[in-house]
């Protein structure tokens, strides 16, 4: 994969670029009215869909998920959020179940501790024990067992890529994702965080030598911050040289919070590449079946 040309490297920036490099609420004039559109119409669509709300998985507060019923046997997407692992809520996503269920796939989404109440260990830890919960209940929701998928947006998308790691996830939708830690280590972002070059190297999937074969597509804006386009590009080119199956791309004109318009629409192209992961989820079991 290319990297994109404008993108620095981020050990020759000064503290200032850097911290600003990562800082999407700055780069995107407006963005905290559209989270606050975000959080409207998700209120709603939890009113129509309240039959599977906050489905305790651990002991923790924010160890809940919501499940979005679409169609009975119907393929499962766990949606994760993003706020660089210490803002937002699932609540505010809920929005984003819209355009898969269109399609008949259900959507489950979680919350998780956010730091500094929890560690990155801990929060992905937590993704895990919310996935082996949620597969665990799938035939009392009715749901297919065998196509459970995971997405997820900026740092839900680092922990869709570390959920991949999971037997019961088959495949998986990253959506603006932070890869490589090292640069939040040494960012404002770090102070919650708390990371040191251990736990920075265990979390990052760009560290990861090999992995599971299983469909990941790897999408960002066109218009998102470069350090932001960098992770996705290199991380796509990771996968690639270990052989492992990756999709990327670019959506023209998309900052890091209109891209979310793409799974919020029926015949977005983030909807798309989903339905696309799950044609091959379930193309691999018939394989695996004959």
């Amino acid at each position: 994969m290319t990297t994109p040309l404008d993108a620095p490297d981020w050990r020759s920036l000064s503290q200032q670029a850097l911290d600003s490099g990562l800082n999407n609420s700055l780069a995107v004039a407006g963005g905290a009215d559209v989270v606050a559109r975000w959080e409207r119409h998700s209120a709603e669509l939890r009113t129509r869909h309240s039959q599977h709300l906050d489905l305790r998985y651990g002991p923790r507060e924010r160890n809940r998920i919501d499940f979005f019923k679409a169609a009975e046997r119907a393929p499962t997407l766990l949606f994760i959020h993003g706020g660089y692992w210490q803002t937002r809520a699932k609540e505010a996503f809920s929005l984003f179940a819209t355009g898969p269920m269109a399609h008949g796939i259900n959507v489950a989404l979680i919350g998780y501790t956010l730091a500094p109440d929890a560690t990155l260990d801990q929060i992905v830890a937590e993704i895990h024990a919310g996935i082996d919960f949620l597969a665990g209940q799938l035939p009392a929701l009715g749901a297919d067992t065998n196509r459970l998928v995971a997405s997820g947006w900026s740092a839900g998308g680092h922990l869709t890529a570390m959920a991949m790691m999971n037997s019961h996830i088959k495949g998986g939708v990253a959506i603006s994702g932070i890869y490589d830690l090292e640069p939040i280590r040494h960012s404002y972002l770090n102070v919650k965080l708390g990371l040191d070059e251990a736990s920075s190297r265990r979390n990052s999937p760009m560290t990861l030598a090999e992995g599971p074969m299983k469909p990941l597509s790897l999408v960002v804006g066109d218009a998102e911050l470069p350090l932001l386009r960098k992770q996705t590009a290199d991380f796509a080119g990771h996968r690639a040289r270990y052989g492992l199956p990756v999709t990327y791309e670019e959506i023209p004109g998309a900052n890091h919070f209109t891209i979310m318009d793409e799974m919020a629409q029926p015949l977005g192209r983030i909807t798309t590449l989903i339905r696309q992961v799950l044609g091959r989820v379930q193309s691999s079991a018939s394989l695996r079946g004959a």
